[in-house]
């Protein structure tokens, strides 16, 4: 009898290990399937992540969830409507003048690759860089067609996620308000010898994972602002963009600082074409991150999450990769979740139940 048993246990491991890649395959196909749902779903979540914190300060006031609720709601809906009325047109104009300079843009690009051309040196070595710079100058229609796609391609996308947009506000609504009852179910279905752990692993990525999303928007919308400004003064062209541009990139880590000041390196050498210019433009970012980095970051993230560079980089590629914004929006929470239950599972916590 036990030598049956022995032979039949890896059967069973192998079994399970199959039924948990096909399980994973599976949720993966659906995911594809229901990326738009899904999308909308973890939107709301995000949000309703970053508003908790409001209702449960007004609760410990003594204000009901329901009437916090709706006062929220309407502070919000003020918002909306000064978001709408100045904020909105301010970014449409500035993103409509980009497209419709696109063209000067790649005309004056192409007219640089032949002024380097034209000033090689006939050595050793130049035909090689010419052809560089033929295939380059061919390769800037190109470019430029899929810019004007991928620009066409955004305003399509925000169009077709509308109902999103206005489902959004409801699933936040219904997600704050059943909060609670949503959590007593979810302990409800634990086992009781794991219940204690799982929920103190629980709190513990509740916390990071909650001052982490709640410190990187108000540092991307520090950081956006910093950076409009600035490039307003310099009298960069499209400050807006460029300003959005940089508070959204810097939620990458390590290469966010070099991304975000690409776009504003780039329309400042085309209105100016001047070396110090680019490096007035180069200092100002500079010293943007130099606070982000040393004063914004330290006051709003109390808690660090202490991860890995080398983990943090390679978590954000593969999300990004396969879940796109909301890859790159979570990888940090996501490795901070696996890396304080990974910890728990080191110090033999759950060996004990």
């Amino acid at each position: 009898m036990e030598h049956t048993s022995h032979t039949h246990s890896p059967r069973n491991d192998y079994g399970r290990l199959i039924a948990t890649i096909l399980l994973f395959c599976l949720l993966a196909a659906a995911g594809y399937a229901l990326q738009h749902t899904i999308s909308c779903f973890l939107l709301s979540w995000v949000i309703a992540y970053l508003l908790d914190p409001l209702l449960v300060s007004t609760e410990r006031r003594g204000m009901k969830r329901l009437y916090a609720l709706g006062l929220l709601y309407a502070i919000l809906s003020i918002l909306t409507v000064f978001f709408l009325a100045f904020i909105l047109p301010a970014i449409t104009i500035n993103w409509n003048a980009f497209i419709i300079d696109l063209p000067t843009y790649i005309t004056k690009l192409k007219q640089v690759a032949l002024e380097w051309k034209s000033r090689l040196p006939d050595r050793y070595g130049s035909d090689e860089i010419e052809w560089l710079i033929d295939k380059a100058s061919g390769n800037i229609d190109a470019a430029a067609e899929k810019t004007g796609f991928m620009a066409y391609n955004f305003g399509t996308r925000i169009f077709f996620n509308l109902f999103n947009i206005v489902l959004s506000p409801i699933l936040v609504f219904f997600m704050l308000y059943y909060k609670q009852t949503v959590i007593d179910t979810v302990i409800s279905w634990l086992p009781d010898n794991w219940r204690t752990l799982i929920i103190g692993i629980a709190h513990e990525v509740d916390s990071s994972i909650g001052g982490y999303l709640r410190g990187q928007v108000i540092v991307s919308i520090i950081v956006a602002l910093l950076a409009t400004i600035t490039l307003y003064v310099l009298e960069i062209p499209l400050p807006i963009v460029c300003g959005v541009f940089a508070g959204a990139a810097s939620i990458l880590p390590f290469i966010g600082v070099i991304i975000a000041t690409l776009p504003a390196l780039f329309f400042a050498w085309f209105k100016f074409q001047s070396t110090a210019m680019l490096s007035q433009v180069t200092v100002a970012f500079l010293l943007i991150y130099f606070v982000e980095g040393y004063v914004i970051k330290p006051l709003v993230f109390k808690k660090s999450m202490n991860l890995n560079p080398l983990v943090t980089i390679i978590m954000v590629m593969a999300l990004g990769e396969t879940l796109g914004f909301w890859g790159i929006l979570l990888a940090l929470p996501i490795a901070s979740a696996i890396k304080i239950t990974w910890g728990h599972f080191v110090h033999g916590d759950f060996k004990q139940r």
